[in-house]
């Protein structure tokens, strides 16, 4: 068992998308709030009122555009509290931490699958409304 309670270890002899989603589901739900998650790449879910609204990921790989989790996060809380009809403390938040962007994609894509959450579809998380995102009809080929 990992040591940080975040921390997701697949077993290859069960499905995948099973796997995150039961990880996702045991992982500590954290009020959304300022400098929350750890500065490194992974997978998160936003919650408004305690509905499932928001997955995403933030990527390992160092890149120009490459935001950490506690970036994205803060992003996230920057949005939300210029936005009339939402409070922050109607907010929460968890995370999962993976060995590789192989993973974080894989788990993101289950996760929006299985859950379909209403924010992915708003280009809610995005510069560019969907572009890219796995699992929505805005994929770009």
């Amino acid at each position: 068992m990992p040591s940080d309670p975040h921390a997701f270890q697949f077993d290859l002899d069960q499905a995948i998308g099973v796997q995150v989603i039961e990880s996702l589901e045991a992982s500590l739900l954290l009020p959304l709030e300022k400098s929350i998650g750890p500065k490194e790449g992974d997978i998160y879910s936003l919650y408004h009122n305690g509905k499932l609204v928001y997955i995403g990921k933030a990527s390992k790989e160092m890149t120009k555009s490459r935001r950490d989790l506690r970036q994205r996060l803060n992003e996230h809380i920057n949005k939300i509290v210029k936005r009339q009809n939402i409070m922050l403390d109607e907010m929460m938040c968890r995370y999962m931490t993976f060995d590789s962007d192989w993973w974080v994609i894989a788990a993101e894509l289950a996760i929006i699958r299985n859950y379909d959450p209403a924010w992915n579809e708003s280009g809610f998380g995005s510069k560019f409304p969907g572009v890219g995102r796995p699992g929505t009809h805005r994929v770009i080929d």
